[in-house]
C-alpha cells in the first residue's frame, strides 16, 4: 500500500511541473579530498536514492548513491544531503538529481589560490584618512574628546583606520581584532602572500607583502588611540554619522564643530556611559585595553624583521596594556546617542587570555602562560556556541585564538585542556545542527556569517593541532556555507568567486550611490526572520527575489535597505584571512587520512 502511495504522489508531481529542486554547491569549488556533499532542496516530497556527478570536459558521468535525507525544513518539503567525496580527479562538474542540475564547479588543490588576497581590496577600500580605491583623504580633523573630564574638547590626531562597516564609525574593538586576524594570518601562512600594493595602498610594489602593509595600517592608527600610557582611546565618531550616505570625504554630519569637521573620541570608560538617552553597560576596561596588549606583541613579533624600531616600541605599549587591563577588568563597550544599537561586548577574560598568550609567545615568561591558563578556565568555551542567541557582539571576539595558542606553546596538561576547550565548543554547535541538512548550528543573530568563519577558525586549528577529524564534515560544510551551499545559494564574499552568486546589492554607499564595486567584504548573512521584523530602518526596496527560500527562521536578502542581512564588515572580512590563506597554503588541506 505505501508502495502504490508513493507512485501516486511522484505522478502527481510530475503532472504539475510547477515543484522545483535546487542543488547547493560551493561555487569556489573543493579540494581534491575535501569531504564534498552538496544539499538538494525539494518543493515537493520525494524519494532520492542516487545523483549524478558530471565531468564537464569527458563528459563522464557518474552514478552515487550516497543521500542522507535530512526531512522537511522551513520553507522545503524536503532535504538531503549528497556526498560526492569518492570524486577526487581534477576537473570542472556539476551535479544532477533528475532533470535539476547545480551549477558548475572545479574540484582540484588548486581552487583557493589567490583567494586570501580578495579579502584585503575591501580592507583597503575601508581606509580613512588617505583612502586608495577613492584617491582622497575623509575625517582629516578627528577628533576632539568627550567624557575626558577637563580634556573635554580638546583635539587629538587619530585620523587613520579603517571604518567599521558601511558607515564611518571606528572602534578599537573591532579594528584591534581585524588587525590581530591578519597578523595571525601572515604568522601562520607567510608564504603564500602577495605584493601587489604600496603602503598607502596604492598599486606598485614594496617589497613587504600587501597583508602587513594593511596591518601596519591597523597598527599606526592603534598608536594614535594609545597617545600615552594612560590614556586608551575606544572609539571615533557615532550613531549620529547616519546622517551622512555619501562618500566619506565628502561627509559633511555636524558633531558640534562644525559640518565635516572633527568627530567626537571616547575613551575606554570603566562604567556606564553615553551623551544622550541611551548608555552602554561598560563595567571595566579589560576588553578593550587586552586588545591593544595582545594586537601590539603579535605585530612587535611579526614586524620585528621589517622594522625593529616600531617593534620594539610595541613591545614596550604591549606590556604596559597588559598590566592597565589587568589592574581594571571588566567589559569596555561602544557607545551610541541616536539608537539603541552598539556593540554589547559583555566578557573579558577571553581577551585577557589571548593578551597574556600572546606576551608569552614573545618573551618565554612562564608567568604570562601560567596567567593564560587561568583566565581560559574561566572561559573555556565562547558562549555563542551551542547558544540560541545572542546580544550585539555580546561574545566577542567570536573565535578565541588564546586556546589555540596554549594548545601549541603549553605543557602536555595545559595542551590537553585547551583542546579539550575547543571541541567542547565545537561539539555544541555540532548539537545545535543535529539533523539540519546544512549542518548549520550556529545562531542566526546579526553578523551570523562572523560565527560561521569563527567557527571554520576553530574546528580547523583543533583538527590540525589534535589530529581529531569527527569535526571535519561539519567544518567544511561551514566552510561551504559561506561560498553557496545555504538556502539562498548566495555566495557571501563578495567577488568570490569571480563567476559566482555573490551580492549585486549590498548595503554601501560607494556601491550603492556610487556605483563602485565592494570586493571582499564579508556581509553580515541571515538573521532570525524575528530580528528582521523588528530591527529599525530595516526594509526592502526591490522586490525579494529570494522569496521562495525564506522561512520562519531565518532571512536574507541582496538588498541595499537590508543593513542587517547585507552589509559587509570590516571585522569579519578580516577574520577571513586565515582560513583562506590556510586553505590556499595547503598546509590545511581537508585532505581525509
Amino acid at each position: 500500500m505505501r508502495k502504490v502511495l508513493l507512485t501516486l504522489l511522484l505522478a502527481v508531481i510530475a503532472m504539475h511541473g510547477s515543484a522545483e529542486n535546487f542543488i547547493r554547491v560551493n561555487q569556489l569549488g573543493y579540494l581534491c579530498r575535501d569531504v564534498k556533499v552538496a544539499v538538494l532542496l525539494m518543493q515537493q516530497p520525494q524519494v532520492v536514492k542516487d545523483f549524478t556527478v558530471t565531468n564537464v570536459a569527458t563528459g563522464k558521468r557518474t552514478k552515487i548513491k550516497k543521500v542522507t535525507d535530512c526531512g522537511e525544513q522551513n520553507p522545503f518539503a524536503a532535504t538531503a544531503r549528497l556526498d560526492f567525496s569518492q570524486v577526487t580527479v581534477p576537473g570542472e562538474y556539476y551535479l544532477s538529481v533528475g532533470g535539476t542540475k547545480s551549477p558548475r564547479f572545479r574540484i582540484g588543490d588548486d581552487v583557493y589560490a589567490g583567494a586570501q588576497e580578495i579579502p584585503l581590496y575591501y580592507m583597503r577600500q575601508q581606509r580613512c584618512g588617505f583612502n586608495p580605491f577613492l584617491g582622497d583623504s575623509c575625517h582629516t580633523h578627528d577628533g576632539r574628546l568627550v567624557f575626558s573630564g577637563e580634556h573635554d574638547g580638546e583635539h587629538i590626531d587619530v585620523t587613520g583606520g579603517w571604518h567599521d562597516a558601511s558607515d564611518f564609525l571606528q572602534y578599537l574593538t573591532t579594528s584591534a581584532n581585524a588587525t590581530y586576524q591578519m597578523l595571525f594570518a601572515y604568522a601562520q601562512n607567510p608564504s603564500v602572500w602577495q605584493d601587489n600594493f604600496q603602503a598607502n595602498g596604492t598599486a606598485g610594489s614594496n617589497g613587504i607583502p600587501d597583508i602587513l602593509d594593511e596591518v601596519r595600517w591597523g597598527i599606526e592608527w592603534m598608536l594614535k588611540m594609545n597617545p600615552n600610557d594612560t590614556l586608551f582611546l575606544n572609539q571615533i565618531a557615532d550613531d549620529r554619522d547616519h546622517r551622512w550616505a555619501g562618500l566619506p570625504q565628502d561627509d559633511n554630519v555636524d558633531y558640534g564643530w562644525g559640518a565635516g569637521m572633527d568627530r567626537p573620541v571616547y575613551p575606554c570608560l570603566g562604567t556606564s556611559a553615553g551623551l544622550r538617552k541611551y548608555k552602554n553597560k561598560s563595567r571595566g576596561l579589560a576588553s578593550s585595553v587586552a586588545k591593544f596588549s595582545s594586537t601590539f606583541s603579535l605585530a612587535a613579533q611579526v614586524l620585528d624583521p621589517y622594522d625593529p624600531i616600531l617593534a620594539a616600541l610595541l613591545r614596550e605599549k604591549a606590556s604596559v596594556a597588559y598590566r592597565v587591563a589587568l589592574a581594571n577588568p571588566g567589559n569596555c563597550q561602544t557607545c551610541c546617542t541616536v539608537s539603541p544599537y552598539y556593540y554589547e561586548e559583555d566578557n573579558w577574560v577571553d581577551d585577557m587570555e589571548l593578551a597574556a598568550a600572546t606576551l608569552y609567545c614573545d618573551t618565554r615568561k612562564k608567568e604570562f602562560l601560567d596567567a593564560a591558563v587561568g583566565y581560559e578556565r574561566r572561559e573555556p568555551v565562547t558562549p555563542w556556541m551551542g547558544a540560541d542567541s545572542a546580544r550585539h557582539y555580546q561574545w566577542y571576539p567570536f573565535v578565541n585564538l588564546g586556546h589555540a595558542m596554549i594548545a601549541s606553546n603549553g605543557n602536555e596538561r595545559q595542551r590537553n585542556e585547551a583542546l579539550r576547550n575547543m571541541r567542547s565548543g565545537l561539539q555544541r554547535v555540532a548539537d545545535r545542527a543535529r539533523g539540519n541538512a546544512f549542518l548549520h548550528g550556529i545562531p542566526f543573530i546579526w553578523c551570523s556569517n562572523n560565527l560561521t568563519v569563527a567557527f571554520v577558525t576553530q574546528a580547523m586549528l583543533y583538527r590540525e593541532l589534535s589530529g581529531d577529524t569527527q569535526f571535519q564534515e561539519i567544518e567544511t560544510a561551514m566552510r561551504d556555507w559561506l561560498f553557496g551551499v545555504n538556502p539562498w545559494g548566495k555566495c557571501m564574499i563578495i567577488g568570490l568567486p569571480e563567476n559566482g552568486d555573490w551580492p549585486r546589492d549590498p548595503h554601501s554607499t560607494l556601491s550603492n550611490h556610487m556605483h563602485y564595486p565592494i570586493t571582499g567584504g564579508l556581509v553580515d548573512g541571515p538573521v532570525y526572520t524575528s530580528i528582521f521584523n523588528q530591527l529599525e530602518g530595516v526594509h526592502l526596496r526591490n522586490e525579494d527575489k529570494y522569496a521562495a527560500f525564506q522561512s520562519t527562521t531565518a532571512v536574507y536578502h541582496d538588498d541595499y535597505s537590508d543593513y542587517s542581512t547585507n552589509e559587509p564588515t570590516m571585522d569579519g572580512t578580516a577574520s577571513t584571512t586565515w582560513f583562506l590563506s590556510r586553505l590556499a597554503s595547503g598546509t590545511s588541506s581537508n585532505n581525509r587520512k
